[in-house]
């Protein structure tokens, strides 16, 4: 039971997990302002703005950098880390929701081409990146909390 308080008393699971959390309640109403309804998948979706991916792997980074300074092996490997998924949310993760959203529009007009025919109901889900703009705005969150988590917690 020792490791189950180790784990959950652990500053970098509390300041990842909560960077985390504050980018998806941002999402949230971000989301429910700009289209005027609250949609509660976006608590737990990917894709948005902030970036929840980008804000819990950027505090994990600048946490370990304070706990074991920056220029120690913990910070390097977190900041690598960091890099390579707000690269990917970018990337692969970005083009990927691109091509659903084009592969759900021919599934869409084949539907209404050849509607006698019943077609399976697939839906491939759109949001799954991010734009740059949003890994920024995920990176700057984790920062900041980060700053202030350490700040209140170590």
């Amino acid at each position: 039971m020792s490791w189950f308080i180790e784990m959950i008393t652990n500053p970098f699971i509390i300041i990842g997990v909560s960077s985390w959390m504050w980018a998806q309640v941002i999402k949230f109403f971000l989301h429910a302002i700009i289209n005027k309804r609250f949609d509660f998948s976006r608590l737990f979706g990917d894709g948005g703005m902030p970036s929840g991916h980008s804000a819990t792997v950027v505090s994990v980074a600048v946490l370990s950098g304070f706990v074991y300074g920056f220029a120690s092996f913990h910070f390097a490997l977190a900041a690598i880390f960091a890099t390579i998924v707000c690269h990917d949310a970018t990337g692969v993760r970005r083009e990927t929701g691109k091509q659903a959203v084009l592969l759900n529009e021919i599934v869409k007009s084949f539907e209404e081409m050849f509607s006698s025919e019943q077609l399976p109901e697939v839906k491939l889900k759109e949001f799954v990146g991010h734009t740059p703009i949003q890994v920024g705005a995920g990176i700057l969150l984790g920062i900041v909390n980060s700053i202030i988590m350490y700040n209140l917690l170590v």
